[in-house]
């Protein structure tokens, strides 16, 4: 198994965290992991990006030119990483915030509204686990549990309250797979 994701979107997003929380649960699990983050000049509010390998050899390269998956938050990362999945790959984005659409045939495309729905959980700010949550159930690369067990090392001490709407959210992206994969 070689799973090369691109997770790009506005600074304040999440999208570190998506790559960091992927790549911990995939060293739980005894996976080759790689993360690469690649910042825009500003950090709030400017682009970012990463790239995560997960695999079940030693990731010999960090970087990711034909991603097999993109989990995509706005629309400037959609014109930039849309072309460049893989046939076969898969698309998933926040359909909240992306407003264009793609044209392409040879990949899975998943549009979520994730940001409406993380305002439904009573948190906008889990909207990037929700796009986790379903990209998790799709792929199978790593356990829902193992990205919980690594929220639990990531956030310091006093966010640990914030560990129950996360599986929540992590738990409404996936409950959403089978019906929004076209």
């Amino acid at each position: 198994m070689l799973e090369e994701i691109i997770i790009a979107g506005f600074g304040g997003q999440g999208v570190m965290s998506m790559g960091q929380l992927i790549a911990y649960a995939g060293m739980l699990e005894g996976k080759g992991v790689s993360w690469l983050p690649s910042y825009g000049p500003e950090q709030r509010g400017g682009t970012a990006n990463c790239a995560v390998v997960v695999s079940d050899e030693p990731v010999g390269s960090p970087l990711v030119t034909r991603p097999s998956s993109a989990i995509v938050l706005n629309n400037p990362s959609f014109d930039k990483f849309e072309p460049l999945i893989r046939p076969g790959g898969i698309l998933i984005l926040n359909s909240s915030l992306v407003v264009r659409a793609s044209n392409r045939k040879d990949i899975k495309i998943m549009e979520i509204s994730a940001t409406d729905m993380a305002n439904d959980l009573g948190n906008s700010r889990v909207a990037n686990m929700i796009l986790l949550g379903a990209f998790l159930e799709h792929t199978k690369i790593v356990l829902a549990d193992s990205v919980i067990e690594s929220l639990k090392k990531v956030l310091s001490a006093n966010k640990h309250h914030l560990i129950e709407i996360n599986k929540q959210a992590l738990q409404k992206g996936a409950s959403l797979v089978e019906v929004s994969i076209s």
